[in-house]
């Protein structure tokens, strides 16, 4: 375990999205790196976010985020924004530390998310994922799983995690792992989403349609540990979600 992460490779066990393999940042040992963004949202169990630190390739705080990454206990790589929610103690403890600190102006036309996104993209990393991205701000949290959409024009995979839910937007086939008390939905973020197939949930869907605007695709449940989701055309936002 180093400081920036835990373990070898978190992001294709404990839940979190299998699919087709991408261009990827190995570390030593061979195995695919992914970068995670921390960002100034809302987070109650820290413990429960240490699965997507494990083999992580690169850290950056989102302004504010750095609250959380200290509470984390990890030392990120880059400290982003325009630093008008980061405390002073945060972001002079991550200073004294030695991480890159890149500040933006006020009037920029990206959030901090956003900014960190075009990092880890221009950085090479093909799979993404944003904790601290939802929290009251509703605006905040649709722009940060709308950033899930730019990850995929560009290659690359994304989750936004939060305390009860993991969001994917996904354009071909999913994998999802069970895990205890979870359901599965399923959301139509184009005028249609066709072709759509699932293996492993309590009700199948066979080459069927779903509508955007509809809920018909909400609250599925595991009856096998892995469930499979497939579309042949459209954007489905594919939400693992708890109480």
């Amino acid at each position: 375990m180093d400081k920036h992460g835990m373990h070898e490779h978190g992001m294709h066990k404990d839940g979190i999205y299998k699919d087709e393999m991408h261009q990827h940042e190995m570390n030593q040992n061979g195995m695919h790196k992914h970068a995670v963004i921390i960002s100034n949202g809302h987070i109650e169990s820290y413990e429960s976010y240490k699965k997507y630190l494990d083999g992580v390739g690169l850290i950056i705080c989102a302004d504010g985020g750095a609250h959380h990454a200290r509470r984390l206990g990890v030392m990120p790589h880059l400290l982003i924004g325009d630093f008008d929610s980061v405390s002073p103690g945060d972001l002079e403890h991550f200073k004294d530390a030695g991480v890159e600190v890149v500040e933006f102006p006020v009037e920029k036309d990206m959030t901090d998310t956003e900014l960190a996104v075009e990092i880890a993209l221009e950085r090479g990393y093909r799979e993404v994922v944003i904790i601290g991205g939802t929290g009251t701000r509703l605006d905040h949290t649709l722009a940060n799983i709308f950033l899930l959409k730019k990850l995929l024009d560009a290659g690359a995979r994304g989750i936004v995690a939060d305390d009860h839910n993991e969001i994917m937007l996904v354009d071909r086939k999913v994998a999802l792992e069970r895990e205890a008390n979870t359901k599965v939905t399923l959301l139509a973020l184009t005028e249609k989403v066709e072709g759509i197939t699932t293996k492993g949930l309590y009700y199948p869907l066979d080459n069927a349609q779903l509508h955007f605007g509809s809920s018909l695709g909400v609250s599925n449940e595991f009856v096998e540990d892995t469930a499979e989701i497939s579309l042949t055309n459209g954007l489905l936002l594919v939400i693992k979600a708890r109480d």
